[in-house]
């Protein structure tokens, strides 16, 4: 499968979310979809993410708007991390890698002079009839969710 580019339909893929059911990119044409990539359930950064993306679900909705976050971790942990925090949209569960590769996000990482691979923290816009319309990576969660909303209310329909 190639990897996503700007400005180019996004090629279909299923995917296992948070209640173990499976979906497909395809099921959300006629929507836009924020996809959000994030290194680990229940760790400071990605829980903050995560609430910033809860806390303005609602503006989203109203912008005709799903949100899906991936990481690698498991269905189990998802479901753990989605309860704990009260997160009205679901999580994709990659443990296989094949959404991270698809949109390119897994990256040498360096934590303490060890390096490994992970994923680097990103954020991509599809708009409602497939096509990749923006792209953020190397995100910085603090304001990030405000950037994605106030893009989101851009998209011409």
């Amino acid at each position: 499968m190639a990897k996503v580019k700007l400005n180019n339909k996004v090629s279909d893929f299923k995917a296992t979310i948070t209640d173990n059911s499976q979906i497909k990119l395809s099921d959300y044409l006629g929507k836009n979809i924020v996809i959000y990539f994030y290194p680990r359930d229940n760790t400071p950064g990605c829980t903050k993410e995560g609430e910033d993306f809860r806390d303005n679900h609602k503006d989203f909705v109203k912008n005709n708007t799903i949100i899906l976050g991936v990481s690698k971790d498991s269905v189990s942990s998802h479901d753990k991390f989605t309860c704990k925090y009260n997160f009205p949209f679901d999580l994709i569960s990659d443990e296989n890698e094949k959404v991270c590769k698809l949109f390119d996000v897994i990256k040498e990482k360096n934590m303490y002079g060890k390096k490994y691979m992970g994923i680097e923290r990103s954020t991509f816009i599809i708009n409602s009839k497939g096509k990749l319309i923006q792209e953020w990576r190397k995100v910085k969660v603090k304001g990030h969710v405000d950037e994605v909303l106030k893009a989101v209310k851009n998209i011409s329909a």
